[in-house]
């Protein structure tokens, strides 16, 4: 692990964001550790960090972006910084009828390069909504930036996707999951 992975990586930790038990992710699978990015998004050192890194990442990489669209919840803190940062035009899309949606007034401009940000990705969900999003809006999805991808390659996508921290714990669908962890009292914490 680099430098910079590390203190990625003791960021999480520091803030108590990584946690370790027992958990039923938004995916449904079950694991040993989750991410609770809301714990880094109390911190606005931790976020300001961690927003100029990811957006030192993507520029490196060459995207280049006028629009940060975030899917709600897990991306609004760190979309809105990395929006700020680059000086551009922030926003975010969120649950109607169980699918996330622009609402609010917020369109697209045919052809608007986007970057969508989000928080972690495990199997890609909310990225693929997003990259709907702009499709249907005939925007252009420049590229993912995500804070963490702990899908271990799983989760594919048909535009450039960067993540400051790639760690991939073991996870299980529900009549899978091992003794020693069903021994542990589950928890839900929330995406």
């Amino acid at each position: 692990m680099d430098a910079i992975q590390q203190e990625i990586l003791d960021i999480f930790t520091r803030t108590r964001a990584l946690l370790q038990g027992h958990f039923v992710l938004r995916s449904g699978l079950h694991s040993g550790h989750y991410f609770q990015c809301a714990q880094v998004c109390q911190r606005m050192d931790a976020v300001e960090r961690l927003a100029e890194m990811l957006l030192a990442k993507a520029q490196a990489r060459g995207v280049i972006f006028a629009t940060v669209l975030a899917p709600a919840m897990g991306g609004l803190v760190i979309g809105q910084e990395v929006a700020r940062r680059a000086k551009a035009r922030y926003i975010f899309a969120e649950k109607e009828n169980n699918a996330l949606v622009l609402r609010r007034g917020f369109t697209l401009e045919p052809g608007e390069p986007v970057l969508v940000v989000e928080d972690v990705v495990t199997r890609g969900g909310r990225v693929l909504e997003c990259l709907d999003i702009v499709r249907r809006a005939s925007g252009r999805t420049a590229g993912i930036a995500m804070l963490v991808d702990r899908s271990a390659g799983v989760a594919r996508f048909d535009v450039p996707a960067i993540s400051l921290l790639e760690l991939s714990f073991p996870t299980y669908p529900a009549d899978a999951v091992p003794d020693w962890l069903a021994k542990i009292p589950v928890e839900k914490p929330g995406s």
